[in-house]
């Protein structure tokens, strides 16, 4: 398998989405470089603006609390009234659909591949096809669905010699690209750790970035790398939700060093004892102080995003 992914998502060079920027012809560093400067120049110029919030890609490091806080923006938005489709595409964290309070996981979405590796479809990949797909376009068997939470899982590596997660992001990549996300409906995607999906582009289409981000050092740095890789997608709303906080003074320092790297903060999310032993053991998470904290957050970045509308 080649290492090299087109970021605009063309097969190949001169195919529907080239922009003809080299760097599938790139052989040196400077080369590379300069056709990145080439996609972000194009990227930024064809940047969504920020306006509703449809489709939400949430990041971080390993270990910073994404699913949680998926889990928890979920009940939250389905309680304003919001159906909420959530896709996950971590393919290491076995623990997503759990924290939601099912009892099994969805047919991956990576079984629509005749071959792991080959990029190859199925019969039953029909739906996938097509130019632009509705959320009640997804087979059922695909899909776990209650009280307007639906749930997708792309896929796992559960086996050595697998391979790698190339395939499984690029169906993340083409799912969204072609999702139809009607109103009151938000799309939220846990994204696997650290910035590997950038540099393939999957998360061209998002129209928002939440950056989870913990106390430490590394957990800013990444959420940095992170800004900077949005806004190379020509991605223009990018937040960062504190998480894990465990006093005002924290949290201060936080904001201020985030500040200093160019990323705003939306909101923090206490440290809750209640949210560690849920993980611990699976189950799924219920009103906790940290469900008011992320209303807070919800409330704040809805009303945002409807003064730019």
């Amino acid at each position: 398998m080649g290492i090299f992914h087109c970021p605009m998502g063309a097969a190949f060079y001169d195919d529907e989405g080239c922009i003809d920027c080299g760097m599938c012809s790139a052989v040196t560093e400077q080369e590379m470089v300069e056709a990145s400067k080439k996609i972000r120049a194009y990227l930024r110029s064809h940047a969504r603006s920020e306006g509703s919030i449809k489709k939400v890609a949430v990041c971080g490091k390993g270990g910073v609390g994404k699913s949680t806080i998926i889990v928890l923006i979920a009940n939250v938005l389905r309680g304003k009234g919001y159906g909420v489709l959530v896709l996950d595409t971590d393919e290491s964290n076995p623990g997503l659909s759990r924290l939601f309070g099912f009892d099994k996981e969805p047919k991956p979405l990576i079984t629509l591949l005749s071959r792991f590796s080959s990029g190859e479809h199925n019969a039953d990949s029909e739906w996938l096809q097509r130019e632009k797909i509705a959320i009640p376009d997804i087979p059922a068997e695909y899909i776990l669905n209650r009280d307007g939470l639906k749930f997708l899982m792309v896929g796992k590596i559960q086996d050595p010699f697998q391979g790698c997660a190339c395939s499984m992001a690029d169906m993340t990549r083409v799912l969204m690209e072609k999702l139809l996300v009607s109103d009151k409906e938000i799309v939220l995607v846990d994204m696997e750790a650290g910035i590997e999906s950038f540099g393939r582009g999957v998360e061209r289409d998002v129209d928002t970035v939440l950056v989870i981000v913990e106390p430490s050092f590394e957990s800013m740095v990444l959420a940095e790398k992170i800004g900077y890789m949005a806004d190379g997608m020509g991605i223009v709303r990018v937040k960062a939700i504190l998480n894990k906080v465990p006093s005002e003074k924290v949290k201060q320092r936080m904001t201020e060093e985030l500040n200093k790297r160019n990323i705003k903060s939306v909101g923090t999310v206490y440290f809750d004892p209640q949210l560690n032993e849920a993980g611990f053991e699976g189950t799924a998470l219920g009103d906790c102080r940290a469900t008011g904290d992320i209303q807070t957050i919800i409330t704040l970045l809805l009303g945002e995003a409807k003064q730019l509308s």
